[in-house]
């Protein structure tokens, strides 16, 4: 399970090193996609595949209602593959997408890793409700 914040910097040439910790269970090929608030998804290759392909076996290619978030989300999915080092390099689209300039932050949210601009990270906390509101709305999904 992926847990915890760590602040990185993206180096010059838009390389950034995954957490250790995090890099442990994504093994060295994953997958970054657009995300939702402005962040970018990150799915190990084999948690896409559970969570989001084999899922979609069970759904019909003829419902409309599916097709656009399914060619939004597929669409801006790159797989990406770290280097001798451990860098792995984003797409400018990706970059565009969450805003991303230097100061970034791999947020670990279960089955997926989230990358923000610290920016829009420390933002998005501070214009929530309280800590506690928002764990009570847990109890929704009968967590």
């Amino acid at each position: 399970m992926f847990l915890g914040e760590y602040k990185h910097q993206m180096d010059e040439k838009s390389r950034l090193r995954m957490p250790t910790s995090f890099k442990k269970l994504l093994g060295t090929n994953y997958i970054v996609t657009k995300g939702t608030n402005g962040c970018l998804f990150v799915f190990s290759a084999k948690s896409a595949k559970e969570l989001l392909a084999d899922k979609l076996k069970e759904t019909s290619l003829f419902n409309v209602n599916l097709q656009k978030p399914l060619r939004l989300l597929f669409s801006s999915a790159f797989e990406v593959e770290e280097d001798n080092q451990g860098r792995f390099l984003l797409s400018k689209v990706l970059r565009e997408f969450a805003k991303l300039e230097k100061d970034v932050v791999f947020v670990g949210v279960g089955n997926h890793i989230e990358i923000w601009e610290e920016k829009n990270w420390d933002n998005y906390q501070k214009n929530n409700d309280s800590f506690d509101s928002i764990l009570q709305g847990l109890s929704e999904y009968g967590i």
